[in-house]
């Protein structure tokens, strides 16, 4: 990883007790309810959420967080199914085949391809992808990162 980086996720670790505590009640609420979370229901309050939308955990729209990395409250071009069904918006590639290790069980996740644009659906477990050698993640540089990251598989 480069240092630019690393240094940036250093900065982003940093945020205030509240700023925390608003992240984690963000991203229970995206998980729980797949809408974007009004700032005035939050327990933390405005200045939490200003500090976590600064550092680019956040990103705040029109009085509301819309996404929380790794979910989204509106929709993309990645959706995972959970165990039961349920279906979550996230925010990108990497995002989607990341939350089965964070929630610790299989998820489906349906996304597009990135070169013919055919959709798909691929289940992924905590230990990584399954039965497809062929899916692979596009990643690139860009030159504004903020609300950006890879947006194919």
């Amino acid at each position: 990883m480069d240092a630019t980086f690393l240094a940036r996720w250093a900065e982003r670790d940093r945020i205030g007790p509240s700023a925390r505590s608003a992240l984690r009640e963000i991203l229970d609420r995206l998980l729980s309810e797949r809408a974007p979370v009004a700032i005035g229901t939050l327990r933390a309050g405005a200045a939490a959420v200003a500090e976590l939308d600064e550092r680019d955990l956040v990103y705040v729209s029109d009085g509301r967080v819309v996404l929380a990395y790794p979910w989204s409250g509106t929709p993309t071009p990645f959706v995972t199914v959970l165990p039961g069904g349920r279906e979550r918006w996230v925010c990108c590639a990497i995002d989607a085949l990341g939350i089965p290790a964070m929630l610790g069980e299989p998820v489906t996740v349906r996304a597009g391809c990135h070169h013919c644009a055919e959709r798909f659906t691929l289940t992924v477990t905590p230990e990584g992808p399954v039965g497809d050698d062929g899916v692979m993640a596009w990643v690139g540089e860009r030159d504004d990162l903020r609300g950006k990251a890879c947006t194919g598989l």
